[in-house]
């Protein structure tokens, strides 16, 4: 991986990045279940007034080119320290490899630790070999097993992701 460009500005979510969401959401995954323009602007109006949910965007001249949802979960054991859930995270296909995905996440991660997380978890599609590797060089491990059930009609990505 080299350096990140010096024009890469991650930042929370706003209103006016709907449209660009959409659009790297479609990048993560072309055949995903449809939803009428109206539920999807409600759902992002809704995820952007959720507490403890942190849509994070990364720009490269002032375009957004990734993200990633950072989702902090109060909790009861380990001192009432909370934990924290990554999900959705794209990177723009032209822009992989430059170093921009991994900013965004050290962001991700950083922002858990300053709310008082003890841990940030993950999951990854199994056969996702590029995806680990990844995470892996951002210091995840593979120290537990995911599970996972889908609701009726809901079908797992092709590429097993």
């Amino acid at each position: 991986m080299q350096k990140p460009p010096d024009n890469i500005h991650v930042r929370s979510a706003t209103k006016g990045d709907f449209d660009a969401l959409c659009a790297l959401y479609h990048e993560l995954n072309s055949e995903d279940l449809p939803a009428t323009d109206a539920l999807q602007r409600q759902t992002f109006a809704d995820m952007l007034q959720q507490p403890g949910l942190t849509i994070l965007v990364a720009e490269r001249d002032c375009t957004p080119v990734a993200t990633c949802t950072l989702v902090v979960v109060p909790n009861l054991t380990r001192g009432c320290a909370p934990y924290a859930l990554i999900e959705n995270v794209v990177t723009r296909a032209k822009h992989r490899g430059l170093g921009i995905g991994h900013c965004l996440m050290q962001a991700a991660i950083k922002k858990a630790f300053e709310l008082g997380c003890f841990k940030v978890m993950l999951m990854s599609g199994a056969t996702n070999r590029d995806a680990h590797r990844f995470y892996e060089g951002l210091g995840f491990q593979t120290t537990k097993t995911g599970f996972e059930i889908r609701a009726a009609g809901v079908p797992a990505r092709k590429s097993g992701n």
